[in-house]
């Protein structure tokens, strides 16, 4: 899985589990604990980062932004990266269809793809005014 494609299903994943949870829906324990983990290791190395997203979706967060500052992360420091795979390959795992639906895979790879146009030398656009 790409490094960017891991990072937008980790924070998706997190905003869709806080969603379904507002509506009743149950997500697994695993999945509960992968976010758990990935959050507080994460935390550790972007206090900042962890507090936008678990603000959402409550409060607009810049995805763009997140996902390129958990990569940063994750490059930085191995925890990050493992704590992020981890979470995403919970997330592929979870058996509640409405939490697959939510992360649309192709929508987090197109995402990540954007991010990765924005950041790349001759890439185009901003990444606050990216939309999808």
């Amino acid at each position: 899985m790409e490094p960017l494609t891991t990072a937008a299903i980790a924070i998706g994943t997190i905003i869709a589990t806080k969603a379904l949870e507002k509506t009743g829906e149950q997500v697994g324990k695993a999945l509960w604990d992968k976010t758990d983990k990935f959050l507080v290791t994460l935390k550790k190395h972007s206090p900042y980062t962890v507090a936008a997203i678990e603000k959402a979706p409550e409060q607009a967060i810049d995805y763009g932004k997140a996902v390129l500052e958990v990569e940063s992360a994750a490059q930085a420091n191995p925890e990050v990266a493992q704590a992020a795979q981890e979470l995403a390959a919970a997330a592929k795992a979870e058996p509640n269809p409405k939490l697959a639906e939510i992360l649309a895979m192709p929508n987090l790879e197109k995402l990540a793809d954007k991010i990765g146009q924005v950041v790349m030398p001759g890439g185009t656009g901003n990444i606050e005014n990216m939309s999808f």
